[in-house]
């Protein structure tokens, strides 16, 4: 992965593009922090399906969790004693 200032990186924007294309990544930074970073598509698309499978398995996960259990009350009667 290549750091490059904001200053440069505006000066080699379509350079840095290709290094995209080929596969690199780039980390852009002010002052020495980074602040963005270029991704290709392809990369990116990849941490989204890699995200939503997470999403899915944490909500499977909650979902065993809340077996069994319950609250001691009927759900509307836990809305009636909120409105008091």
């Amino acid at each position: 992965m290549r750091t490059v200032a904001i200053f440069e990186a505006k000066n080699r924007f379509s350079e840095l593009l290709n290094a995209v294309e080929h596969g690199e990544e780039i980390t852009i930074t002010r002052h020495g922090s980074p602040v963005a970073r270029i991704v290709s598509i392809s990369t990116a698309s990849q941490g989204e399906q890699g995200q939503r499978e997470r999403v899915s398995r944490t909500m499977a996960n909650l979902r065993n969790l809340r077996q069994g259990v319950t609250l001691g009350t009927t759900l509307s009667e836990a809305i009636e004693d909120g409105r008091d």
